[in-house]
């Protein structure tokens, strides 16, 4: 279990890359309003770090079974970890601040209840009436009050009441903010230049008299706290429910789990946060953090104000020009492969594609896995119309996917409800790979067509996340495709591939298989370099592998978003490490090795992680057409020129801006967009 000073410790990794996202924050090359977006990335990043990675490390530090050798590491550990959050939590309070000082310099003003005018107000007490006072539950504290009652990742506004003729003693009370009934942010009666914006919880701060007045208090303070909760969820193994009751159970025990961070307004009084912490049963205060009069600012994320020239500048999105609206896709992949590259183009291509086979008459049969999905998804009502049109249609839903199971249960009954057949979850291992596959009748013939994303089936994160995509008739990657649905519904028979790779069978040999070729061919004088791209890079035995590579004269290049636990130093000179975060957050997973001239290029919906290689099912799949493969070398190429949002990920650089040589600013998300559209425009 103890990091070796080969890696870099995969928490404080983690934690280096949502600082990656801090300094979009306060890079002023950025519009005004994205960096208030970023900030709230970042604010949510980290609620799940605490509620995912801190909670795991902690209870792996309370197993009975631990070696005191294992518990001073994790103890060492989480005290980094909080060094860490620490420092950056100071970075980020600041950041807020400047945020809402530029924003006074663009007339966007953030008040509070106490720098109302006179018909604000008036439209805060009418607004709390008409709007607030109905979703307000008041806990009064010192009654009996459960605290694994509490709701996880909400605010709640502690409340001191005191009575100024000191008839009565003070008294405390909790209120839930009900920013899932309302908007966190109200916009307040301004003018033709310049907007006002409030608190949801500033404006039950104003209105706190109306609340409690009639317990003849005229006092009030409030202070803002906090819980976080442990994520993971405790499968009950009850051989009599079904892995979805199973799931849905788990997922409503979840909100009793065991509080994992605790922030609070540092201004709360002694003898009111001694109360709130004993109600929510806090008992260590190793994760009891003070912070500011604002929590949970993940709200900025969907910031009010909308501004245009405080926002990034819409990228068209990019007709693909293989893919002409009046054609059949059927037809066009019958002729060629197609390759997507999300979200420069539209996911409606995909959506088109499943709407197209479901009042095709040809087609008899629809298969798709799903990770993640929108509650709104059209690509859903597309399968139950396929359904309804007498298609057979087959859906692996993965219901163990963290934080998106209660929606993946809801399409799941959806589903079956319409007639579609799903395919029971996998206990102990998810389904990760992002697959399609159509069977379509011609001239007596079942003819197949597949799909194979680094992405999820997902119409809003298609807007958001660089994803790539392959659309192909090739008849044997079909039948590979074909051979991991029967895996699922096979209880785990493991058929032959030969053009996927498939784990968690495959994908580690073929790693250490691909990255043994490039050693080999580096020593007897050949071609020898490889590009992996991808979120997570974090198993130590790849990560030995590309030393060893590196070692032998192999020229690495490592493009990781995420975690990177790769130690690169002046030994390990043919390691290229590096990072970029933008507009965009990069998603797709890439593999290019140059296997003595004759280069071989992949997507995969795995990263380098145990977990991906060893305990899910994922895919990577080749990319034949040269075309593609040139494509794909283009827009790496792009991101390896970066001069402007790459950042080193070398130990001793780590976050430090990536130059080179180029007087010109060249940012890869902006230039990737231009070149697809450039070969758009150029076969119009």
């Amino acid at each position: 279990m103890q990091a070796k000073k080969e890696y870099i410790n995969r928490e404080l990794s983690w934690l280096d890359f949502n600082d990656r996202v801090l300094q979009e924050a306060n890079d002023k090359h950025n519009p005004l309003l994205e960096r208030f977006k970023f900030v709230g990335i970042f604010s949510n990043n980290r609620d799940e770090f605490f509620r995912v990675r801190v909670a795991t490390l902690n209870r792996m530090r309370n197993h009975k079974k631990i070696s005191e050798a294992d518990k001073k590491f994790l103890t060492n550990t989480l005290m980094s970890i909080q060094e860490r959050v620490g420092l950056q939590e100071d970075k980020y309070t600041k950041t807020h601040e400047n945020l809402i000082k530029e924003a006074k310099q663009n007339n966007i003003f953030l008040v509070d209840e106490t720098k109302l005018n006179k018909k604000q107000s008036e439209y805060v007490r009418t607004y709390f009436q008409n709007k607030v006072r109905k979703h307000l539950f008041p806990l009064m504290l010192g009654d009996s009050l459960e605290y694994n009652k509490f709701k996880d990742q909400s605010v709640y506004l502690s409340v001191e009441m005191c009575d100024s003729s000191r008839l009565q003693k003070n008294r405390y009370a909790l209120i839930e903010i009900p920013s899932e009934k309302l908007d966190r942010f109200i916009e307040l009666p301004g003018t033709k230049d310049k907007k006002y914006l409030i608190f949801l919880e500033d404006i039950i701060r104003f209105n706190l008299s109306v609340v409690f007045s009639i317990l003849g208090y005229d006092i009030f303070d409030a202070y803002l706290v906090k819980l976080t909760r442990q994520a993971e969820l405790n499968i009950d193994n009850d051989v009599l429910k079904s892995f979805m009751e199973i799931m849905s159970e788990s997922i409503k025990k979840r909100r009793k789990a065991p509080p994992v961070r605790f922030t609070y307004d540092k201004k709360i009084g002694k003898e009111l946060l001694k109360q709130v912490l004993q109600t929510f049963g806090i008992k260590s205060k190793d994760n009891v953090r003070a912070g500011t009069r604002y929590h949970n600012l993940k709200d900025l994320m969907s910031f009010p104000i909308k501004t245009e020239s405080l926002l990034f500048k819409k990228l068209p999105l990019i007709p693909h020009p293989d893919l002409p609206a009046n054609r059949s896709k059927f037809m066009i992949l019958k002729e060629k492969d197609v390759l997507l590259h999300f979200p420069y183009h539209s996911f409606e291509n995909i959506t088109s594609l499943v709407w197209e086979a479901a009042i095709d008459p040809k087609v008899r049969a629809i298969k798709m896995t799903f990770y993640r999905v929108s509650r709104d998804s059209i690509v859903m009502r597309a399968l139950i119309n396929a359904a309804r049109n007498g298609k057979k249609v087959t859906v692996f839903m993965e219901l163990q996917a963290r934080f998106d199971e209660a929606d993946n249960i809801f399409w799941a009954e959806k589903l079956q409800e319409e007639g579609v057949k799903i395919i029971p979850t996998i206990p102990g291992f998810k389904v990760h790979s992002k697959l399609i596959l159509i069977r379509r009748r011609e001239k007596g013939k079942n003819i197949y067509y597949a799909n194979m994303s680094t992405g999820n089936f997902h119409e809003t994160s298609s807007r958001v996340y660089s994803d790539t995509s392959l659309l192909t008739s090739n008849p044997q990657i079909c039948k590979d495709v074909n051979s991991v649905f029967d895996l699922f519904e096979t209880k785990f028979k493991h058929p032959n591939f030969k053009e996927l790779i498939v784990s968690p069978f495959k994908i580690r040999s073929f790693i250490y298989k691909k990255i043994q070729t490039e050693l080999d061919n580096a020593k007897n004088g050949l071609e020898a370099w490889m590009i992996i791209k991808v979120n997570n890079l974090v198993d130590h035995k790849v990560v030995d592998k590309i030393y060893e590579a590196a070692d032998a004269g192999v020229k690495i290049t490592l493009i990781v978003r995420g975690i990177c636990v790769l130690r690169k130093n002046i030994k390990h000179k043919n390691i290229d490490a590096f990072g970029i975060v933008d507009r965009f957050l990069e998603h797709s997973r890439i593999f290019v090795f140059a296997n003595g001239g004759q280069k071989e290029y992949y997507i995969s919906s795995a990263d380098l992680m145990s977990r991906n290689m060893d305990h899910r099912i994922e895919v990577i799949s080749p990319i034949l057409s040269l075309d593609h493969q040139n494509e794909i070398q283009d827009i790496l190429n792009c991101q390896i020129n970066d001069n402007v949002k790459a950042r080193h990920l070398q130990a001793n650089e780590i976050n430090e801006y990536k130059k080179n040589d180029s007087a010109t600013a060249y940012q890869s998300q902006l230039e990737i967009h231009s070149y697809l559209m450039q070969k758009s425009l150029g076969s119009a």
